[in-house]
């Protein structure tokens, strides 16, 4: 069967366009889930239709503001089997060099590794990399690396790798700070240190590009409670979900993050057993 979506889709917010860029989809069963049961899990997913082993997808985000694009983390690169934002960006003509700034939500495999080339070297020559205080100071900290634990030691290597190119070049904020004119830092800890989403306001519209708040989201809407293996604290990652999640249904405010099913915008309600996600309706735009 033909697949016939592109991966690649395009939202207003005021006066700027955010295009949601699938890099890839991954097999990732109910073994990656930490704090409930493997089987209270896998009901939960079951009752949402959901296939079987769990899925995770993984995207990245092109803001486009001001005449400026703006990428906000960068996906797989050459990992994990290889990702798709790149040909998406090529497909739709924008240039590695016409990237002038990336925003990090955070350096795990699936987000900083599209930094860099082949070779190691800056695969945006012309950006500068915006991320939050707290998650440099945790990658590239030296003697943390050191002290990781076996089985953490590859995810260091990985960030360090990802973000050495860019060291001259790299920009930290800590939370409520610009990342750029228009996009502030919101700092959501517990996935990791200084885990971050994105703010982007304009006028009387915004978006928060959230990140990684949700990585199964036919489970974790439904059980808050249930984090990931790959949380750093996940008790911290629980009340930030649970903080997140009543932000963004107080104020009604729209949403997109790198795990949610493809295109990834929507708003969150509360329901009579944790919340729902309500997918933004496409509509034409002629």
């Amino acid at each position: 069967m033909q697949n016939t979506n592109s991966g690649i889709h395009h939202l207003s917010v005021g006066g700027s366009t955010v295009t949601a860029l699938n890099d890839l989809v991954f097999e990732a069963g109910t073994g990656v889930v930490a704090g409930i049961p493997s089987e209270e899990a896998e009901t939960i997913l079951r009752g949402n239709f959901r296939r079987m082993p769990a899925r995770i997808s993984v995207s990245a985000f092109l803001v486009t503001l001001g005449g400026q694009h703006i990428l906000v983390d960068s996906g797989v690169g050459a990992n994990m089997g290889g990702g798709q934002v790149r040909p998406r960006l090529s497909r739709l003509g924008i240039d590695p060099s016409a990237i002038r700034t990336v925003l990090i939500t955070h350096a795990h495999v699936d987000h900083v590794s599209g930094l860099i080339d082949e070779h190691g070297g800056a695969y945006f020559p012309n950006a500068e990399i915006v991320m939050h205080e707290a998650e440099a100071g945790h990658w590239l900290d030296e003697q943390k690396a050191a002290a990781a634990p076996e089985a953490a030691k590859g995810a260091f290597a990985i960030a360090q790798a990802a973000l050495a190119p860019y060291r001259n070049r790299l920009k930290l904020v800590k939370d409520g700070q610009e990342g750029v004119s228009g996009i502030r830092a919101q700092h959501f800890p517990g996935h990791t240190p200084g885990h971050s989403g994105w703010l982007l306001e304009q006028g009387n519209d915004a978006l928060l590009i959230w990140g990684d708040i949700v990585h199964l989201p036919g489970l974790q809407f439904r059980q808050p409670k249930a984090g990931m293996v790959f949380d750093t604290d996940v008790e911290l990652a629980r009340s930030t979900r649970a903080r997140v999640f009543d932000m963004a249904t107080a104020d009604k405010l729209r949403v997109c993050g790198m795990h949610l099913d493809f295109p990834a915008f929507g708003h969150v309600v509360k329901a009579s057993e944790g919340y729902h996600f309500i997918p933004e309706v496409w509509m034409p735009t002629a």
